[in-house]
């Protein structure tokens, strides 16, 4: 279960990849099952390679100073979305 603080902190790194990245959305915030300590934070994948490989680079420093400067550990996992079938 996440916090106040920890809410926060991933509504404002969610608005700073949006800034960069508009179409990235946050899809869940879950506990890792290897430390319940760790947060995972699964947003939407951009559809680009170049630019999912930007924004998994950028969301590492920012999930870095999280941790430094908070202690929460946070990492961010950007998931391809599947086609629905027709």
């Amino acid at each position: 279960m996440i916090n106040f603080k920890q809410e926060e902190l991933i509504g404002r790194l969610m608005d700073e990849i949006r800034e960069i990245y508009p179409e990235v959305e946050l899809i869940r915030v879950g506990e890792s099952p290897e430390n319940p300590a760790t947060l995972w934070i699964e947003v939407t994948a951009p559809e680009d390679d170049d630019r999912r490989i930007e924004m998994r680079e950028f969301a590492s420093e920012k999930v870095a100073d999280i941790h430094l400067d908070y202690g929460y550990h946070m990492l961010m996992m950007p998931v391809r979305q599947v086609a629905e079938a027709s």
